[in-house]
């Protein structure tokens, strides 16, 4: 089992199997989904004692759980477009998002 998380809160990731960018909003240490959903959504089958991720992807309104082995760093600096981000997020400083106060990420 991986004992450290990739990436952060914040950090701007990119899906290499979906060709999405997002941002991280939250971490959980290993899947914490439910069986069904894994069997249903998971088809990689990626592992699930590895981190997973929830992300607010770019330009869409949904949010995705998305294992680790599936995410790379996203190299375009770029901002993210997501109506949920003001929910997480104060500001955007030098590639990455800052974690508002009080948020419940």
């Amino acid at each position: 089992m991986q004992e450290t998380a990739r990436f952060g809160i914040g950090d701007l990731i990119h899906h290499r199997r979906f060709e999405y960018r997002g941002v991280v909003v939250d971490v959980d240490a290993c899947f914490q989904g439910s069986e069904a959903w894994y069997a249903q959504v998971a088809r990689s089958r990626p592992p699930k004692d590895s981190p997973w991720y929830h992300v607010l992807p770019h330009d869409a309104v949904h949010t995705t759980y998305v294992a680790e082995r599936n995410l790379e760093s996203d190299p375009s600096g770029d901002p993210v477009r997501h109506p949920l981000l003001e929910e997480f997020f104060s500001d955007f400083r030098d590639g990455r998002y800052v974690l508002a106060r009080g948020a419940d990420a």
